[in-house]
């Protein structure tokens, strides 16, 4: 594979498992870091999608297959996690974590982003699916974003722009997100402060934080919440090998130990199936699956 000289990294046969909550998975045929926005415009554009591209975050909303990715696996760096705020608006890049920007908002008492002290993963895969707990999504404080297509090209779109569903969102699937812009009303820090740890609190409370998990594994399909139907089903505890429902939060798979990729879809499939013959009901997947089996 004829490879053009960039200023990020490149690795190949990258195996990409410690890059994810579950710990399990295979290796990218090549791995990129790009270094900034340019850098990365300047790899895709030659490509013009010759290789197929995969995006990955923070690696919490994932399950990477044994077999590996083919093509070309791209994780943001550094230069893509800056937060800038000029009094009115918020801009964070699409590798910046959610958990950074709601210390970043609670350090400048600037209300509304509480929430994302709860939600794992990045700023770019947060607008993409249209991430959202305790009564606050992502559609919710957007203004606007910067992104960047397999192509290389460069696109701006507005809110409006967007159309935002539950926990999905009709952007196209070949966009990078390198940056987004939120609107930024201040606050009182005290009362900010004061929910973002009654939001961990309920979260260490009722969620395997600490376990090898991810972040919901499956869509609540209104009215009915994933975990009660699930539980409902006889599954709390449920475990394929190494990989278990959670008797803490039924809708959080975990890798007790050695599971195999193969092995937590197996069990998300198991779940889904039990729960549509028990209930009528058939779960949509939440956690992205990608690669070969």
């Amino acid at each position: 594979m004829s490879l053009q000289k960039v200023k990020g990294t490149y690795k190949t046969n990258y195996n990409l498992k410690h890059l994810t909550w579950f710990k399990v998975g295979g290796s990218a045929e090549l791995f990129f870091k790009p270094f900034d926005r340019d850098d990365l415009i300047e790899f895709l554009a030659p490509n013009q999608n010759r290789l197929p591209i995969t995006v990955i975050g923070a690696g919490s909303n994932i399950i990477i297959r044994d077999g590996g990715i083919d093509g070309v696996v791209i994780k943001l760096g550094g230069n893509f996690s800056n937060i800038e705020f000029d009094g009115y608006n918020l801009t964070a890049g699409g590798g910046c974590l959610n958990f950074n920007l709601a210390k970043f908002c609670q350090a400048n008492a600037i209300t509304g982003f509480e929430f994302l002290i709860g939600i794992p993963g990045t700023i770019g895969g947060g607008v993409i699916m249209n991430a959202g707990a305790y009564g606050a999504e992502f559609k919710d404080i957007l203004l606007n974003i910067e992104a960047i297509t397999h192509k290389g090209e460069v696109i701006m779109l507005n809110h409006q722009d967007i159309n935002f569903t539950y926990r999905r969102s009709n952007l196209p699937k070949d966009l990078i997100i390198t940056k987004a812009v939120f609107r930024a009303p201040l606050g009182n820090k005290d009362k900010i402060t004061a929910k973002m740890a009654e939001i961990n609190a309920k979260r260490t409370a009722t969620q395997p934080i600490k376990e090898r998990t991810s972040g919901s594994t499956f869509i609540n399909p209104a009215p009915h919440k994933a975990w009660e139907l699930i539980d409902q089903s006889g599954l709390r505890g449920y475990r394929i090998g190494d990989a278990g429902i959670s008797t803490l939060h039924c809708n959080f798979m975990i890798n007790h130990g050695n599971a195999s990729a193969q092995d937590l879809e197996a069990l998300g499939e198991f779940v889904r199936k039990t729960v549509l013959t028990k209930t009528g009901i058939l779960l949509e997947w939440e956690i992205e699956r990608r690669g070969k089996v």
